[in-house]
């Protein structure tokens, strides 16, 4: 098993990277697509939808793809409109703060969310804003590596997590969801993220002003993924089931893969569009 999981996450990080760096804007996109929807077949399935009905949610979700680069791209990825991306982000930055609450109150806030279509319309706020957050971020200059930083941050946090909760984790996260997750290492977590950024600011020499800001907005995204990760494993439970599917080797399925991103890079889009961040790169 360990083995497989491996060599599965070996060939996804180089086809990520190629796609990252060697596809142009608009296959760069159109590839994402492709991905956001393999994750919405998953969705559709934590929303214990049947075989048809999936289709029905897959066929709403591209749509929903499709009036969102209208929106925002005018269906040329490379020149956004920023400011009609932002109102989108907002609305799943709000979103997950919402879903925090939620997580710390499951089972009784199942039964706001507990609904099929509910759920549903959920994964819609959920993909969406990770397509749209994902394109913008790669479309500003510099934009591959800071893709590859919000992958940094999800990892740092992950590792952070990892240790300091293997060491000192007493204090539960969110049992319901998650009963390994602690609070020493959330805090731990952050604390990985903290040393990052302010690395990161030093070696760019980011004025005061923008390093707090930049700070706080790795902080916030760690925040993020860590909600994300367990919004996902919240509706796992609730559906019964331990992978959202076996499509990866080793790994489960796309949503597996990307619960901490889909919450972390719109947070992070929003913080580098206010930082101003790629022109100091």
């Amino acid at each position: 098993m360990l083995k497989q999981r491996i060599i599965t996450a070996l060939v996804l990080l180089a086809l990520f990277i190629g796609v990252l760096f060697l596809l142009p804007m608009q296959w760069f996109s159109l590839v994402f697509v492709a991905v956001v929807l393999l994750g919405g077949w998953e969705w559709a399935n934590l929303s214990n939808l049947n075989r048809a009905l999936r289709f029905v949610f897959l066929a709403a979700l591209g749509l929903t793809l499709m009036a969102t680069a209208q929106y925002v791209f005018a269906m040329n990825f490379s020149e956004p409109d920023i400011d009609s991306g932002r109102q989108i982000l907002a609305v799943a930055c709000g979103w997950w703060a919402l879903a925090f609450l939620w997580v710390q109150s499951y089972p009784s806030s199942a039964a706001l969310w507990g609904n099929r279509w509910v759920r549903g319309l959920i994964g819609l706020v959920v993909l969406v804003p990770t397509w749209l957050s994902l394109v913008i971020l790669r479309g500003l200059d510099h934009g591959a590596w800071l893709v590859l930083y919000v992958v940094a941050i999800v990892a740092a946090a992950d590792v952070g997590a990892y240790f300091v909760g293997r060491k000192f984790g007493k204090r539960k996260l969110a049992r319901e969801v998650s009963p390994g997750k602690s609070w020493e290492g959330f805090f731990g977590g952050l604390a990985a993220c903290l040393i990052l950024a302010l690395v990161t600011s030093f070696l760019f020499e980011l004025p005061v002003k923008n390093t707090v800001l930049f700070t706080f907005g790795v902080l916030v995204t760690a925040l993020a993924s860590v909600i994300g990760d367990l919004v996902e494993s919240m509706f796992k439970r609730h559906r019964g089931i331990k992978d959202s599917s076996h499509m990866l080797p080793g790994h489960g399925g796309i949503l597996d893969r990307i619960d901490s991103l889909s919450a972390a890079l719109p947070v992070f889009t929003m913080a580098a569009l206010a930082s101003e961040l790629p022109k100091y790169l």
